[in-house]
């Protein structure tokens, strides 16, 4: 029997960069710089991407060091049903997830103006990412470097160019509003949201880790990197002026046909995790299900779903997802890092999962 290869540090580190270039991030820089002022949010974004990463660290060494994916790596902890139910949310999560980014990307590409309507977008990018599910991870891992380092190089000429457009993004007030204006904790849990949106997903990639300790690690380091890189960029952004997005933006930079490669590839490249991670949190709820057909059906509906108008709930969303995952996932680090080997039984279970409750109780 040939023996299953697994995935290398750099191979980790360019997944989990890439995961982190999407025009989701740079949305959600966007917002904090449009609503906050220079020198009070930089902290702020720093720790929240700092403990996002750290905790996509615990959690993705669990399905590295078990060899199971994000959601069965659940089960130690909230026991068979409880698996299902976290896998069943994750599932919802993934295709709301990728119809935002869907969304996202398709409202960028309006902006640039291109020949083609928002809702036939929405579908050209889902059977993209489709098409992506269906090939695999592995079959296509040097195509995924090719793209990652294209998007890198553009991204890096689009981070000068908007800084040389708009100066200093570290001056006091960028384009504070008047009448809104994010607290610390506010940009504190707008930067940990994405991190955190990543932790029942994250352990599908570990689990195939060749070394779990530094591939996860690099897998942390790497998106925790890049994701500060996107919010930087929304920042700049925000500097700009009021009513300015990322289209604007690539405009102004004086980026046609690259501008529209960022978008297309950042939005397909998250996507396809997104998608992939779908497939396998449904098969952790049905076992004979094949994860990349049912990764290829939430790349599919998503197209429905980014048309109906989910944007105009984004921000909403990602403190949903933050409010249900965070403390199902500081729940899983503390039952695994600090529990009993022979920890276990319905009443072990319940009252994990009356943990988790409690902490989505005081978090909303």
């Amino acid at each position: 029997m040939a023996t299953k290869k697994r995935l290398g540090l750099l191979s980790s580190g360019i997944i989990w960069f890439g995961v982190a270039i999407s025009v989701s991030e740079i949305e959600a820089g966007i917002e904090i710089g449009a609503l906050s002022s220079g020198s009070g949010m930089w902290l702020a974004l720093v720790l929240g991407h700092i403990l996002g990463g750290l905790l996509l660290f615990g959690v993705g060494l669990i399905g590295a060091r078990v060899r199971k994916n994000a959601m069965q790596t659940t089960a130690s902890t909230y026991g068979k049903y409880g698996s299902k139910f976290f896998a069943s949310l994750n599932v919802f999560q993934l295709l709301a997830w990728v119809a935002v980014l869907n969304a996202q990307g398709a409202l960028a590409l309006a902006g640039l103006q291109l020949p083609i309507s928002f809702t036939l977008t929405c579908v050209v990018l889902a059977v993209m990412i489709a098409i992506w599910v269906f090939v695999g991870l592995r079959r296509s891992a040097n195509v995924a470097t090719v793209v990652i380092s294209v998007l890198t190089v553009l991204l890096i000429i689009l981070t000068v160019k908007l800084f040389n457009v708009n100066g200093s993004v570290f001056a006091e007030n960028i384009s504070l509003s008047a009448h809104s204006h994010l607290s610390f904790w506010n940009v504190f849990e707008i930067s940990m949201a994405l991190p955190v949106s990543w932790l029942p997903v994250i352990s599908d990639y570990t689990k195939d880790a060749e070394k779990p300790v530094s591939a996860t690690a690099a897998s942390a380091a790497a998106y925790t990197l890049a994701s500060f890189w996107m919010y930087f960029i929304g920042i700049e952004i925000a500097g700009l002026g009021a009513g300015n997005g990322i289209a604007d933006a690539i405009l102004l930079a004086g980026l046609g046909i690259p501008g529209i490669v960022i978008v297309v590839l950042s939005t397909v490249t998250t996507n396809f995790l997104a998608a992939n991670s779908a497939g396998e949190s449904t098969k952790a709820i049905i076992n004979k299900v094949n994860p990349k057909i049912a990764g290829v059906v939430v790349a599919l509906l998503s197209a429905v779903l980014a048309a109906s108008g989910i944007m105009d709930h984004y921000i909403s969303f990602l403190y949903l997802i933050s409010s249900v995952f965070a403390p199902m996932a500081s729940v899983l680090m503390v039952s695994y890092y600090f529990g009993r080997a022979d920890q276990g039984g319905r009443f072990f279970w319940g009252w994990n999962l009356f943990a988790w409750l409690a902490g989505f109780v005081v978090y909303q």
